[in-house]
């Protein structure tokens, strides 16, 4: 399991759990050491990873240090086909590995290097994600007329992105090789991040400095959630209708950020015009609570919730959204729209499903 951080000259990736290391330092089966890393599930913050050349099913708490060994299959099995009734020999799981992880792209916030989304990366790939987080550099002029060149998302990314996971996952050499599943996508967003990933919703407004031209919505794309954000004019200072019809939305807010004030992040919650939709709000967590340190120099307000206590949140509530509606998973469902205002004592949670 591994989080991508970039891309640039080549795939920059932290590895997070190396599964297949179990068959080679264990063998369980005591058969010949063969690695098939074949299917994963995670449900109740815990993985399950099926290793069909190794017959066995291993499983590994969230952020905990040790592999469990759950069981180990039968290496052959004889049973009857039910159309012929003749006795057929069989193998307990399949020997082929299709791509079966979701890609989540990363739009960082303004100004805001990579590498300090590091632990949220990770806590978001934890749940079974391909988490992408590359730097994208470039020069915007906001409406005060004054040029500002440095560290800032953009929706083209979205498109191109996609298309170079494409090529990775096709590509023997590269560590996600058929391991992505380049048809299923999801955005994340931080702040300027969280707006041009708002933006990526829908196809309707352009606001400049946060569209691309010639963006378009890759059908790839099902579901976002962003933290610390907020979709306006930007010289206005409307708040602006999201049209994301087909497109789960999520945003999550700190109570204490002192940069996108809490009640922005609830007006732009109201203005997302499609749901299934959620509001979570972290509270004691301030703007730069998603990133691993706080920034005393960019944000007036200090967190009164733990940096890290916050990160994992922030992070949990992210993987959980996505999963339920990139992956279906009806126990992280459950948990957006149901129980977890209940289970986590730091969040607060407003949300809305489809009326079927």
């Amino acid at each position: 399991m591994i989080a991508i951080d970039n891309f640039d000259g080549g795939a920059d990736w932290t590895r997070l759990r190396d599964f297949g290391a179990y068959e080679q330092n264990n063998n369980p089966d005591g058969q010949d050491v063969v690695n098939n890393l074949y299917d994963l599930l995670i449900e109740d913050n815990t993985a399950y990873v099926v290793d069909a050349g190794a017959n066995d099913l291993l499983s590994q708490r969230a952020f905990g240090s040790e592999l469990t060994l759950e069981t180990v299959f039968p290496i052959i099995y004889t049973t009857t086909d039910p159309l012929t009734g003749e006795s057929v020999v069989r193998q307990p799981v399949p020997n082929s590995m299709p791509d079966q992880l979701p890609i989540a792209l990363m739009l960082q916030g303004a100004l805001v290097d990579k590498a300090d989304y590091s632990n949220y990366a990770q806590t978001v790939a934890s749940y079974g994600f391909v988490v992408v987080v590359p730097n994208n550099q470039r020069t915007v002029t906001p409406p005060n007329g004054e040029t500002v060149t440095g560290l800032l998302s953009e929706q083209g990314q979205v498109n191109a992105v996609l298309e170079q996971m494409k090529v990775e996952d096709a590509d023997p050499t590269s560590p996600i090789f058929e391991i992505a599943d380049t048809e299923t996508l999801g955005l994340l967003g931080h702040s300027f991040g969280g707006a041009v990933g708002l933006g990526a919703t829908q196809d309707e407004i352009c606001i400049p400095g946060i569209c691309s031209q010639d963006y378009t919505i890759p059908p790839e794309l099902q579901a976002g959630i962003f933290y610390g954000t907020s979709f306006r004019d930007r010289q206005t200072g409307e708040f602006l209708p999201i049209d994301n019809e087909g497109i789960a939305v999520g945003l999550i807010q700190g109570s204490l950020d002192g940069v996108i004030p809490p009640s922005n992040s609830q007006t732009t919650y109201d203005r997302i015009l499609n749901p299934p939709k959620v509001s979570v709000t972290v509270e004691g967590a301030n703007h730069y609570s998603i990133t691993n340190v706080d920034n005393p120099e960019r944000e007036p307000n200090r967190p009164t919730l733990g940096q890290t206590t916050a990160t994992e949140t922030i992070g949990r509530w992210s993987g959980l959204f996505l999963r339920s509606h990139l992956l279906h998973d009806r126990g992280a469902f459950n948990y957006i729209y149901g129980t977890g205002d209940n289970l986590d004592p730091n969040v607060s949670v407003i949300s809305q499903t489809p009326v079927y």
